[in-house]
This record gives structure tokens, sequence and C-alpha cells, in this order.
């Protein structure tokens, strides 16, 4: 049978770790003269990176303080040091002219009372060093003397400090400043959480009944010129050891008003009555918790024994915390860690509150030790990852997304940053992770083919390849040869046991899995580690699967696949993030952050251009299709993925785009930020002018694409068949490029999942709300009618497309007359209640009903996210899935359907449990550890030949739009 299409849409071929450096310096005026009315002080820091070979780049924020007369108006002036450069700044008119830069205020921000402030912000480069300048004039009058954000630093407990749980412990800061600043105040926070606030030296909070588990502590001091410093730490909690209380759940959220109960037994029989106490130990002293004191015997200590956690009505409209402690003499005490859920906040606020918590919840599972998003909750999950406790980019760009709206309703920015940060540590490559990013090479051609039995492809390097046009320009703008993108696939938990580049133990490990053309769903692929070093697998470790050297033998290497779409969402956060941050006056609090998104940005053009940097147009025959140079390789769109890698030692290396475009992957908003957008717009010379053509093309996609009907259809090529082949006469073309109705993978087809429909069409809809651009909302006035007419809502129950056919295709693109595709039609073969994808296609509805005033969008949506919410459960939202495909866990390779996992006869290996790898093997035979997962019994019941098992799955991505839709609505509509 065919797999189903549910998210299978993750099929792939196939950086930097920026340290931060706080560096500050200000200045404050005296007493002006005496015709002067203008006094005034300039508070200047910067967050500094280095791009290697001693140059890199900056984020500098200033503040402009008035201590004199009312302004009017303003204009800055100052002069850089060091030769810096290429400035480009934000909520100011910028200009440079050699060393002296001047910014003028703009039409909302000129008018500065007597002691008021106006924050702007800009990024440049440096070179050499990147001092700080001590020059500042405001309307030609210097500012004189000297103001110094403070300094801070964490002096207890010390950096990877372990604890045993339940710890408890003081976090100890030490903070200073310089005259006329002094310390005000240092707050302290875990995981981006804060904790509380100390204004007296010596500075410290305390931390009680912290349960097992890894933390990010921070201490942040405020000085009262309003300057900031920020230390941090990592502290980690061990489990204990001997008996202990234990409790059902680790968290709970308690709404003001309402009661929730928690269970609480022993780990091991007494040898007589044990008394545990139970108490709030610390927080909101609006929870409360009853009975005081439980007795457990030798025959009940085993069974739950329930306490209530009560929240009380308040007044304020915040979310409180508190800390119920269970305790006994000689036990390890148990601790749940309680939300109060404000009932005051409008309630589309409240659900996104409530399900952010939820997501949050270290009890429920949703990230990894190391505070990565899994895939899933479930581990027993094959779709993409082909392992619930994988992760893939796409999931890092849902977690950015949701920090950014909890950014907007908290006006808390530091979860948005340190989920960059850790995204930035485990799924862009470091240096050490692409060792040999700078040796010079080119990719070798290697046919794609139909199906996995025509695997490994022969290299072929005759067959000319062209010019990369990027890789030099961005080592020039960065100082490094290392490529900042995401590589797509995480086995966070190490569950295959390769670990990171093969020293078998390391969490959080490179992995691929896709690589032998269309036909390999899920099901046929053969994981293997990103960085081959022949530890696993067979001689040569998993490389001559896939391809065949000619002549030669493989040689250990590196290499990873990006998946554009999910930097284009990493991109796409980061522009709301600004948006909704340079609302509430604290863009400064998020500009290092997106000055890495523009980077990303930079980075993610290599997805504009053709796979082996081809010509673009009637690009048929490996052979005879011209190289390119320039950007003649160039189709602008968002392709399917692009690659690199390179030896392990031997110094070669490679880059390739993609030749496969698909609509789903297109991101006009992305586009849009990154040509439009100052601090969003990537520093390299020709970046503009890409991503300015892009977001035309990709709109220009979306009408050639859409059907009679009104949904999208797949997309086009630049390589017929993946191998430049020649496609069936009288196939219509974009640019040359011809159409392919399932574009990259065909089993199940790649335009048949609804959720490309609502994924892609909602980034367009955000752009349409942004610019009101009338293209945009021709497309969607037309898809729009079309998803509603097939959608039906009835309280808790739903119905939305999930699968489609397509037969016709489109005309030949012209794009100075636009023809109507009346010979594409599209067909609705099934309707279902994917959480997720309604998720989605709500917040699209909600977007272009904001924007255009279209009733029905907006009664659709907000039908759609009651009846989501009317599907909660503890962990979030859950829909039961009925999956009949999982009865192709056992499939041995069936040549004449080309489903199963195909393995060449004579070829043997060892996966890195001892799984024996041959031809006759399952997708289950490599991955044997299945059978042990707490699920496996329904599946196996399938096999022998029961039911298809049923699973109510909670998949991040999904739980996160989910979230995000309560978040866009109550923004977009706070009147109801």
């Amino acid at each position: 049978m065919k797999l189903t299409p549910r998210r299978t849409r993750l099929r792939r071929i196939l950086a930097l770790a920026v340290s931060a450096v706080l560096a500050a310096a200000g200045i404050v005026a005296g007493a002006a003269p005496a015709h002067a009315a203008v006094s005034c002080q300039v508070d200047y820091s910067t967050s500094d990176w280095n791009g290697g070979n001693n140059q890199g780049g900056f984020t500098a924020s200033v503040t402009l303080r008035n201590l004199g007369d009312a302004w009017s108006s303003w204009s800055l002036q100052f002069t850089f040091p060091n030769g810096q450069n290429n400035i480009q700044g934000w909520s100011a008119n910028w200009s440079q002219s050699g060393s002296v830069v001047t910014a003028t205020n703009l039409s909302w921000n000129g008018a500065i009372a007597t002691n008021g402030t106006t924050s702007i912000g800009f990024n440049a480069n440096w070179y050499g060093t990147n001092g700080k300048p001590t020059d500042f004039k405001i309307n030609g009058v210097a500012c004189t003397g000297a103001n110094t954000p403070p300094t801070v630093s964490i002096t207890s407990p010390a950096n990877n400090t372990h604890f045993t749980a339940p710890a408890a412990f003081t976090i100890a800061a030490s903070a200073s400043d310089t005259s006329p600043g002094t310390v005000a105040n240092v707050e302290f926070y875990r995981d981006g959480s804060l904790l509380g606030s100390d204004a007296t030296a010596p500075y410290s909070w305390s931390v009680t009944a912290l349960p097992v588990g890894t933390y990010t502590f921070q201490a942040k001091a405020y000085d009262n010129q309003g300057g900031t410093a920020t230390a941090q730490i990592t502290v980690i909690v061990d489990a204990a050891t001997g008996p202990s209380i234990v409790a059902s759940a680790a968290s709970a959220t308690v709404t003001e008003g309402s009661s929730t109960t928690v269970g609480l037994k022993l780990s091991a029989a007494p040898t007589s009555s044990v008394t545990v106490a139970v108490a709030r130990s610390a927080g909101d002293t609006d929870v409360t918790v009853t009975p005081a004191t439980l007795t457990f015997t030798t025959s009940n200590w085993s069974t739950n024994q329930n306490i209530t956690i009560a929240a009380a009505e308040d007044a304020d409209n915040a979310n409180g915390t508190a800390t119920i402690s269970a305790t006994a003499t000689g036990y390890t005490a148990a601790t749940v860690a309680v939300t109060e859920s404000d009932n005051d906040q409008p309630v589309y606020v409240q659900r996104f509150l409530e399900q952010y918590n939820k997501i949050k919840n270290s009890a429920n599972g949703y990230f990894s030790p190391e505070g990565v998003p899994y895939h899933s909750i479930e581990t027993l999950i094959v779709e993409a990852p082909d392992y619930g406790h994988e992760t893939t980019s796409e999931a890092f760009s849902f977690w950015l997304w949701l920090e950014a709206q909890y950014g907007r309703v908290s006006q808390n920015w530091t979860p948005f940053n340190q989920a960059w940060a850790t995204m930035e540590k485990y799924i862009i490559p470091s240096h050490a992770d692409q060792p040999t990013s700078g040796a010079s090479g080119t990719p070798q051609y290697a046919a794609e083919h139909d199906y996995p039995d025509q695997y490994p492809s022969t290299l072929e390097p005759s067959v000319p390849v062209g010019t990369d046009p990027l890789k030099s320009e961005l080592t020039s703008t960065y100082g490094t040869s290392d490529i900042y993108g995401m590589h797509w696939l995480l086995d966070v938990d190490n569950k295959y046991g390769y670990g990171r580049c093969g020293d078998k133990t390391t969490r959080v490990a490179y992995i691929n899995t896709f690589q032998r053309g269309p036909q390999e769903s899920v099901w046929e692929t053969v994981p293997q580690p990103s960085c081959e070093n022949f530890t696993a697998g067979g001689t040569y470790g998993y490389l001559d699967l896939f391809i065949k050297e000619n002549g030669g033998t493989p040689a250990k290497q590196w290499k990873y696949t990006n998946a554009p779409d999910a930097d284009a969402r990493a991109v796409e956060a980061a522009y709301w993030a600004l948006q909704w941050s340079t609302a509430q006056g604290k863009q400064a609090d998020v500009a290092t952050t997106v000055a890495k998104a523009a980077k990303m940005g930079d980075y993610l053009r290599y997805a504009l251009f053709d796979k082996y940097f081809k010509k673009i147009g009637n690009c048929v025959g490996a052979s005879t299709c011209a190289a390119g140079t320039g950007r003649d390789s160039e189709h602008y769109l968002l392709s399917w993925y692009y690659a690199w890698g390179g030896g392990m030692s031997d110094q070669w290396s490679w880059r390739i785009g993609s030749s496969f475009n698909h609509f789903g992957y297109q991101n006009p908003l992305a586009a849009y930020a990154l040509a439009n957008v100052t601090g969003l717009k990537p520093t390299s010379p020709t970046a503009n002018a890409d991503w300015t053509t892009s977001l035309t093309r990709q709109l220009e996609f979306y009408q050639w694409l859409q059907s009679s009907e009104g949904a999208i259809a797949g997309g086009a090529t630049n390589s017929w068949g993946g191998n430049y082949g020649t496609p069936p006469s009288g196939t219509p073309t974009f640019y040359g490029m011809f159409y392919d109705q399932q574009p990259v993978y065909h089993d199940p087809p790649s335009n048949q999942w609804f959720g490309m429909q609502a994924w892609s069409l909602e980034r367009l809809a955000e752009y349409y709300y942004v610019t009101n651009n009338a293209t945009a909302k021709s497309i969607l006035d037309k898809w729009t009618t079309w998803a509603i007419a097939n959608t039906t809502v009835s309280g808790s129950s739903f119905l939305i497309p999930s699968d489609m056919s397509w037969t016709g295709a489109p005309n030949t693109w012209n794009p100075t007359s636009p023809a109507a595709n009346t010979n594409l039609h599209v067909t609705i073969t099934s309707r279902g209640s994917d959480a997720g994808v309604a998720a989605a296609y709500a917040r699209l509805l909600m977007y272009y009903a904001a924007k255009s005033g279209n009733a029905s969008a907006k009664t659709t949506a907000k039908a759609l996210i009651d009846a989501l919410y009317a599907n909660s459960d503890s962990k979030g939202v859950g829909v039961p899935e009925t999956r009949s495909d999982y009865n192709r866990f056992d499939d041995v390779y069936n040549a004449s359907t080309h489903q199963g996992l195909y393995i060449p006869s004579g070829w043997t290996g060892t996966m890195a449990n001892g799984d024996p790898i041959a031809s006759g093997k399952s997708f289950l035979d490599i991955r044997s550890w299945y059978k042990n997962d707490p699920n496996w019994s329904s599946v196996q019941s399938y096999l022998n030949g029961g039911s298809a098992p049923t699973f109510t799955y909670h998949r991040f991505w999904a739980q996160s739009d989910i979230a995000m839709a309560y978040a866009d609505y109550a923004a977009l509509f706070p009147n109801g």
C-alpha cells in the first residue's frame, strides 16, 4: 500500500557557532553651553561576533537621553575609530561618510521630552578591533562625560555544577557600575523565565526543589542609566539514589479560581508507616495545597494518594508560579512546579498561554535534557523522521516562531534569544563539524534515478557543472567558509548510536536518511551518520549504498542537507520578533538575534540555484546542458534543499543547490523581509538583489500553479527526472523550467497532502497582511473560497481537506500576460481532522480576513480554533489518528512495486546497535529497538493480522502552530 501523506514532505538527497561578546561604552553630558538648549547622554553598547581573519560584525544598541530642553527633532553624529563600515540601521535615517556616521529621527521619534529617551540601533562590520566612538553630538552639541553599562558575573554556583534532585541552592551574582551609573537591580532567570529581582547587594536568588534536568540560569544587571549586562551558567540536576517520594507530575497548571490534583507515592516499600508533609515551599501565596500530610503504610506505599492544588482569584493580569514540596525523613523529596494561569487576560491570550505552558512543561516531554525540541512527545512515530525523538530544522523553526509569539504577549524576549542560541549550538554545524569547508572543490555530478534499486549512482566527473557564485562572496563577508544554515535531521537521544562523528556516545547527533530518488519513502531509508568515518555500516560506512566512485574508493567525509523552508521560517519568526519588539520599544532586546537571522538568509540563497549550477531554462542532457556562470544558474525560488560537504581531513569540499521547486516551500514574507526590512537585510553585496527578484518570482510561481478551483499545484524543475532528462512533449514551462506535478517524491505524491497548501498559503497571507499586495490578495481570494467550501466545523468536530489528486497542467508562463489555468484541476479525495494543519489553515484565514475584511474567513478560523481547544488534553491538543501505513514496518523489498527496504545483493554491514544490514531486511530489521517501545504491541498486533493501530500524537510543530493560532486571533481580532 501507499504511505499516507502525513508530513512525509521532508525528503532530502543527501556553522559557525557565533559567540556574542558584550562590550559597551557610553557618553553622558554635563552642562551644555549657555546658548544651547541641548544637554544629552548617549549610551552605546555592542554585541560583537568574530567572523575569523581578525574581522567580524556587530550589533550596536544606542540610546539617546535628553537631559535638557525638549527636542522637536534630533540629529546624532559620531566617528568610528577603527574603520567600521557597512552600516545598516533601524529607528533612524542612517548614513555614513568615511568614518563619520549620522542618524536623524524618523517621523515618530523626533519629539523627545526632557528626561525622555529613544532607542535606535544598527549592524556593521569591524576589522582588527571594534573600538567605541567617543565624540557623540546631538544637534551639533557634544555629549560629554561617560556612562558605562554595568558589569555582572555569577559568583556561585560554578558553571556546570551538578546537584542532586530535588536541588536547592542560591544563585549569587556580583554587579558593579561606573559613575554616574549605579546598579539598580539584578534579575534572575531560569531557561528564559524570570524568577525574580534583587535590588540590594549582594545580589542573590534562592532556588528550591529543582527536578532532574539541565538548566540555564542568567543574571541580568540594570543600572540607573538604562544600561544592562548579562551573565549565564548551566546547572545539571541529577537523579537521586535511595528511597524517594514520587509525584505523578513534575509540574501542574491551575487556572485562577480552580484546582487540580497530583498523585504522590513512595518509590519502595517502607519498614513502617511514613508520614509525608506537603506544603507550598516557595512562590505565589495564591496557590495552596491540601491535605498537609499523607500517611503511607507497608501495604499502600505504591498507590497514588492525591493532593489538591488550588489557585485563588486575584486582581493582576499575570501568571503566578509556586513550588509544592512533599518531604519525609529519610526520603528524597518530591516537588511540583505550579503555574497559576491568569483568567483576567483575553480568552485567546489565556488559551495561548495555557498551550504554551503545556509545551514548556518539562513533565510533558517536548524537550530533551539538552533543551532540544523533539519531533514529537511520542517515540513510536514514522513519517519524515523515522522516530519521534529525532528532531528536524522544522521543529526548531516552529520553536523560534512560538517564542516570538510569547515575546509579543509577555514582552520577555529572552526565550526567543535562547531558542536561537540552542538552535545555533545543536543544529547549525560548527566549524569542527565542517572542518574542510574552506577547501577548494566543486560537486561531481551523479544522476538521480527513479527507484532505490537503481542505486548507487555513479559519479560522472566529465559532466560539466557551473560556477558557485556565492562562496567567495560569503567568505569575504563573514570571514569564514563555514555554512550558517541548519542541517535538517538530528538523532537527539542518539538512538542509532552513531554519536558525534563516530564517537558512538554523544547525544544530539547529526544523521541523514533520504538519498535514493523519488520513490524512496521513509520505509525504504537507511539512516546514516552525517560525519562518515566508517565506524558503522559496511566497509565504507553507508556511502556506497548511495554513490559509486568512478574508479576509486569512498573517502571519509562530512555532509549536511538544509531544508530551506525551515530556515526561511526562522527568518519569518525573526521578522515578527523585530516588529513586535519594536512596537514595545524593545527592539534592542532582539537585535543580535535578528542580525543572525539576516546572516542565515544570506546563506539560504544556495536554495535559489540549480543543483549543479547549470543554466536555468530548457536544460536537457546532463552533458549538453550548459554550466552556469554568475546568475544564469539562479531560478530564484526556494527549492527543496541545498547541501554541502567535504573531506574529514582531505582538503576538498563541495556545495550544491537544488533543481526541484515546490510551491509548498515558498515564503514570500521571508523574501520580503530579507529584501526590504532594515536589520534583516543580509550584508553580502548581491543578497538584496537576489531576494528582491526572489520575492517577485515566488508570487509569479503561485499564480502559475493556481488551479481552476483555487488550490496550488506542485512545482517546476530544471532537471527533469533529476538527471536533466527530456520531459514529455508539450510539458509547460516556468521561465524555462518544466512543470512537475509531484516534485521530489512520489511515495506518496508530494502535492497530495493538504498541509502543504495550508503551510505555504499561510505565509502568503502574512505577506498580504503586511504589504496589501494585490497579487497575493487575488491568489488568496480564490484559494480561500475553495478551501472554506470544503471545510466543516461543528462544535469540537471538524473536517478539512486532507488528500488531493490532480489532472491537467498549467499554461506555459507568460509574465506579461498570465493566463487562467482552465485545464488544471484539483479533486479532494479525502478529508480529515489533522490538528496541526487545521491550526495553520486557521491562521491563514485570520491574516487574510484581518486585511481583506472577509467575514467567512474570520468565522471559519474562529470555529476551527475553538474546535481545537475543545480537543485539549493534558499535553496539548490531541486528535486520534489511525495509522494503516504501519503495515510497512516489516516489508522487505518488492521489485515489482519498488517498496520495502532495498539493499543491493552482496552488500552487508552492521548498524551501530549490531542489527545486520543485508538484502532481504526490512525497515524494522535495522531498527530492532522499536520492538522495545512501550507502544509497540499495538503495531505488532496489526502486523499479526489485527486492526490498524490508533495513536494520539503530539508533534512539536503542530502543538506550536495551535498555540500561535490562539495568539494570532487575540492580536488580529482583539474585540472578538
